[in-house]
């Protein structure tokens, strides 16, 4: 029996981004990463719900430290 595995947020970034780029299916990509197809769909999904987050005022911005 295998042991559930828990992937850090970076990991399912990383991948949900390949994903949006459309260089590989989400097949071959489950395939590559040892994941399951519906685990990239959901971080997908993830990814493309909280997008808007980080353009919203107040937000946390990565490294340049005001309004871009």
């Amino acid at each position: 029996m295998s042991k559930r595995r828990n992937h850090d947020a970076a990991f399912k970034a990383r991948v949900a981004l390949e994903v949006l780029k459309g260089e590989r299916t989400v097949s071959e990509l489950a395939a590559a990463y040892e994941v399951h197809p519906t685990m990239i769909h959901q971080w997908k999904k993830a990814l493309l719900e909280g997008a808007a987050g980080i353009f919203e005022h107040g937000g946390k911005v990565g490294g340049c430290g005001r309004d871009c």
